[in-house]
């Protein structure tokens, strides 16, 4: 799962470094812009953001209270990894729902200029929290709970 949400990821990040500057060549050299790649590339941004969560919470890169948390007693900072941790998942879990009975909802929409279903959008949503929520899961499996971040 891992493996296919990189490379997801990967592909979709020079998607949305190759459309900007197709179209800047296009309208430049050609005088003809490319229809709709504005819009595709939100589409390319959103999807890629969603998509890379579930990443972000497996390599424990996601930001917590790291300052508050060094500042406290031992098993304390135990309590409060375990207590973010849950609320994490629970979060994650909850938005994975949401999201899955709004892409039903939104079947028939899609973007103005080129048609873009809602629900791809939504799909983006609906793996990243999904995916998030089940890297959290694990984490409370392993007794291995959020660790601190320093921003």
């Amino acid at each position: 799962m891992t493996q296919l949400l990189r490379f997801l990821c990967v592909a979709m990040l020079a998607a949305l470094i190759a459309l900007p500057f197709l179209q800047v060549i296009m309208r430049d050299i050609f005088g003809s812009a490319i229809v709709g790649a504005e819009e595709l590339t939100r589409f390319l941004l959103i999807c890629t953001v969603f998509v890379a969560y579930p990443l972000v919470v497996r390599s424990d890169e996601n930001i917590v209270m790291g300052e508050l948390r060094a500042a406290l007693p031992g098993p304390v900072q135990r309590w409060l990894g375990l207590a973010i941790t849950l609320l994490s998942f629970a979060a994650c879990a909850l938005i994975a729902v949401v999201t899955a009975l709004n892409i039903s909802d939104n079947l028939k929409n899609a973007t103005p200029t080129l048609g873009i279903p809602f629900w791809i959008f939504l799909g983006a949503c609906f793996v990243g929290f999904a995916g998030a929520a089940f890297f959290h899961a694990l984490q409370l499996r392993t007794r291995k709970t959020a660790k601190s971040v320093s921003l």
